[in-house]
């Protein structure tokens, strides 16, 4: 049989290195871990061994060591995080069901020659996975090295002595002479690989050599190898593999065998693997058990003993499937019900007769629009806007599995279905990509056979169901029940008012602007190939580094892998020295805005509605923030004057209809105040002063009147600073001065506001303590990396942890004033609208006979939406469209 020997402890270096900083959401390093798996499982793939073995080194002096007390004296101890992570990667290979060899006082590479050794005189074929060199000593007919670390290069007798022109038994020889610099094994001074190999090709060994140095060519050469002679001898030695280790081994034991499923899940649920349990279906807890209790409504009669449950229920999970991923769009195929555990219903619509949909959600309309049955689903946003399409308004919408999901751990890169079904109930799920597959080869759901569709949808409804109950007592464990209930679950019907509104745009504006871009474009094009003296490829990073680096000699800032940087900030800090990156960013920051915005925005008009509709995204940031997509409103640039051009698309439908944006004014700096109850920082936003100037005044020591612009300038950059944790190096940089002469501003700051400080402080200590950080509505951040050993990464950590909870909260505020706002606009009947949130700020449309109701409105609830110690200020504006809006006074 084909046997693989693996030198586990070079492996896990690979992992650990392989795979930047990893954690669970408790901190617990992860990275060495996962790299060790997905590096194991790819060479078992490729290399298709019938046996495996791996070998680790234990703690403690090796023989080798008591013959040279500096072997291995340079090296450096084992990261600590790798450390922590060895008996995990243990754990796992035993799961593996991979055996293990160590022993004391000897090195895995003399384990390895034992095993090699003994397999090879049964016969068996062997091969070494390893990146170390040494091991090329024990190649032979039977015997190869793999270097998985080279994508699988293969060394037999033939490859090593192509590589060092010996056969493997001599590389020892080349090893004694040369040295290792990172055993610390001394070799002869003088003599590097080259020479080492030449002078073995032509002595043979060591010792043949120090029998005829009269043979050998230089005289320093000579005179070293005379002198050292004995580290020639030691080195040697110490670079032997031992092939004698006193071990026992049965060949069979070696074979591969299926892992423990269940002990992998285990392993893989605390160490939070979400991707590598989708691989994994634990035993007894498959979605195709026997247990499940799925039926397909199939008629008229059966659809009303169905309806009959859902009325005498008190709350059920439901889930529709359509044709599409745009609700506004998509047609519903069917609904499934679940209103108990493992068990679910699907009513599948027919094209016509009385189970057509609009039939079947017609006969439902009481049901769903009753507040007091409880409805549960997996983003029920969706659900709610294809119920829009139908005239129907879901009411008692109590639980959303993904927003709980967030909720509990708003780290997690998704929040899909499948993902928190692994994670919070071992189950592995039939995904929509395995139903209708992906890219070209992707169907509909309308081609799937209905057998296949109704299990799946009874499937997400059940599994909703059971996962409901989960998700709501691990939420009040970690007392996050009531920002979930009271602010993130009224929110998604909120956020389902506003993209089923959407927005006008006028797109003749756009076409003009557009052509205005690419004339602008084109002179800029033409402009950057004169100042580069050639014409390129702008858009190609290779060929502009060429053009910067190699061409005009400009100095490389930042390198990459692929060679140096042309990033952002590398082309502002080359602006400086030379005009053409500056005429760079100007042409990335134009087209960029052309293709995502100018062009993108007509097409995505929606052809029944004749409106944008943009999606809201509530389970997306880290932070707590909304963030937008289909098209991204928060991301249009406001500070050029082309991005607001853009603003001046989004307009009013109709003469009689005007925007209004309401905005809250430097609400992070207010939430600071509030969170740290500095007094001065306090008494500037009670007097209602500028925050920027009186800060100024403060660090200065000069009366507001006599502070200058500039010195508001660098005020209001240092208040910003703060609250995004910049150090002295960043805002020497900012304001252009000296790193010394920062620290005295970012000292100066902490003198006037010193509760600021004391509260930054504390923040850090709780998160080093806690893991995680929280608003003032319990909102969680994790924050695990705090407590990494990269200090980047550590660095990077502590910002966040000083920013999450004013980020967070100020988040948290916005969304319960959209919440106050939605309720007030519906009950009592406003025709204006809510269409937009951006950060801080939220844009309306409105009948202008409506509009100082409105105002007035959104004013009062906004500034009353928290009692905080500091006033919550609010500017509003209206205009005809987004970016021509003028100031509303509050008098």
């Amino acid at each position: 049989m084909k046997v693989i020997l693996l030198d586990g402890n070079s492996f896990c270096y690979r992992a650990y290195y392989a795979v930047r900083d990893l954690r669970t959401s408790k901190g617990f390093p992860t990275n060495a871990v996962y790299g060790f798996i997905t590096i194991l499982d790819k060479m078992i793939k490729d290399l298709e061994p019938d046996g495996l073995a791996l070998t680790f080194d234990l703690k403690g002096p090796t023989f080798r060591h008591k013959r040279y007390e500096d072997y291995k004296i340079h090296r450096q101890p084992m990261p600590e995080d790798l450390v922590l992570q060895m008996p995990v990667i243990k754990k796992v290979v035993e799961a593996y069901r991979i055996p293990i060899f160590e022993k004391e006082g000897y090195e895995a590479d003399d384990v390895i020659g034992t095993l090699a050794k003994i397999l090879e005189k049964a016969g068996h074929e062997v091969l070494i996975a390893t990146a170390d060199k040494d091991a090329l000593q024990l190649v032979t007919k039977k015997v190869k090295v793999v270097n998985t670390q080279k994508d699988n290069q293969l060394y037999d007798e033939k490859a090593v002595k192509a590589r060092f022109g010996v056969e493997p038994k001599r590389v020892v020889e080349i090893m004694a002479l040369m040295g290792d610099a990172s055993d610390n094994i001394p070799g002869v001074s003088g003599i590097g690989e080259k020479t080492a190999v030449k002078l073995i090709a032509e002595f043979g060994s060591v010792e043949a050599l120090l029998k005829r140095l009269d043979k050998v060519k230089g005289e320093k050469l000579k005179e070293n190898l005379e002198k050292y002679q004995e580290d020639a001898r030691l080195s040697r030695e110490l670079a032997t593999i031992d092939t004698e280790v006193p071990i026992d081994i049965d060949p069979e034991g070696l074979k591969i065998r299926p892992p423990d499923s269940e002990r992998l899940v285990e392993l893989y649920r605390e160490l939070e693997f979400r991707s590598l349990l989708k691989g994994l279906a634990p035993c007894g807890h498959n979605t195709d058990d026997k247990d499940l209790s799925y039926t397909l409504i199939k008629d008229e009669k059966e659809f009303e003993a169905l309806r009959k449950k859902l009325a005498s229920s008190k709350e059920w999970a439901f889930d529709f499937e359509t044709t599409g991923t745009d609700p506004l769009l998509a047609k519903p195929l069917g609904i499934s019900f679940s209103f108990g555990e493992k068990e679910a219903f699907y009513a599948a619509f027919a094209a016509s007769g009385p189970m057509n949909a609009r039939e079947v959600l017609s006969a439902l309309k009481p049901l769903l629009e009753n507040s007091k049955i409880k409805k549960i689903g997996q983003n029920l946003k969706y659900e709610a806007m294809i119920l829009m399409n139908y005239g129907i308004r879901l009411e008692g919408v109590f639980f959303d599995t993904m927003v709980a999901s967030y909720c509990l751990n708003p780290a997690k890169p998704n929040h899909n279905l499948d993902d928190i079904a692994m994670e919070h109930l071992g189950v592995r799920i039939t995904s929509i990509t395995e139903l209708i597959g992906t890219g070209k080869n992707q169907t509909t759901m309308a081609e799937v056979d209905l057998d296949r569709v109704y299990r799946y949808g009874c499937q997400d409804s059940d599994v909703t169901y059971r996962l409901s109950k989960i998700l709501e007592k691990k939420l009040k464990e970690k007392d996050l029940w009531e920002l979930f209930e009271t602010m993130e679950m009224p929110l998604v019907m909120v956020l389902a008012d506003m993209e089923f509104a959407g927005i006008a745009i006028d797109s003749a504006l756009l076409g003009r602007l557009s052509h205005e871009m690419e004339k602008t474009i084109s002179v800029l094009t033409k402009d950057i190939h004169k100042k580069a003296g050639e014409e390129f490829n702008i858009n190609s990073p290779k060929q502009l580094a060429e053009i910067l680096f190699e061409k005009l000699k400009l100095p490389v800032v930042k390198k990459t892998k692929t060679g140096p940087s042309t990033d952002v900030g590398v082309l502002q800090e080359l602006s400086e020295v030379h005009p053409l990156p500056k005429e760079i960013l100007k042409f990335r920051e134009l087209s960029k805005l052309k293709s995502t915005y100018v062009d993108a925005l007509p097409l995505l008009v929606n052809p029944k509605t004749h409106r944008v509709h943009t999606s809201f995204n509530q389970t997306v940031t880290a932070t707590g923030r909304l963030s937008s997509s289909d098209p991204n409103v928060q991301n249009i640039p406001v500070r050029t004057e082309e991005g607001r051009k853009i603003r001046a698309a989004f307009v009013a439908e109709g003469k009689n209809s005007v925007l209004v944006s309401a905005d809250y004014s430097q609400i992070e700096l207010r939430v600071l105040a509030h969170l740290s109850g500095d007094p001065n920082l306090i008494k500037a936003f009670k007097e209602g002063a500028d925050i920027h100037r009186y800060t100024a005044g403060l660090i200065f020591n000069v009366p507001m009147k006599e502070v200058t612009d500039s010195m508001r300038s660098s005020a209001k950059t240092v208040n910003f600073g703060v609250l995004y944790g910049m150090g002295s190096f960043s805002l020497s940089k900012s304001l252009n001065i000296s790193s010394e002469a920062a620290k005295d501003f970012i000292k100066a700051y902490f003198n006037r506001y010193p509760k600021v400080k004391s509260y930054l402080d504390a923040n850090l200590e709780k998160a080093r303590k806690n893991g995680f950080v929280s608003t003032v509505f319990k909102r969680r951040r994790y924050i695990p990396e705090i407590l990494a050993g990269d200090p980047r990464v550590k660095s990077f950590a502590e910002r966040t942890a000083n920013n999450a909870p004013i980020q967070g909260t100020a988040s948290d505020i916005i969304k319960i004033a959209m919440r106050l706002i939605d309720e007030k606009l519906r009950k009592d009947g406003y025709k204006g609208r809510m269409l937009l949130q951006v950060h801080d700020e939220l844009l309306f449309e409105t009948p202008k006979s409506e509009l100082d109701k409105l105002v007035t409105m959104v004013r009062k609830l906004m500034s009353a939406a928290v009692e905080f110690k500091v006033p919550m200020d609010v500017s509003v504006k209206a205009g005809p469209n987004w970016l021509d809006m003028k100031e509303i006074s509050s008098q």
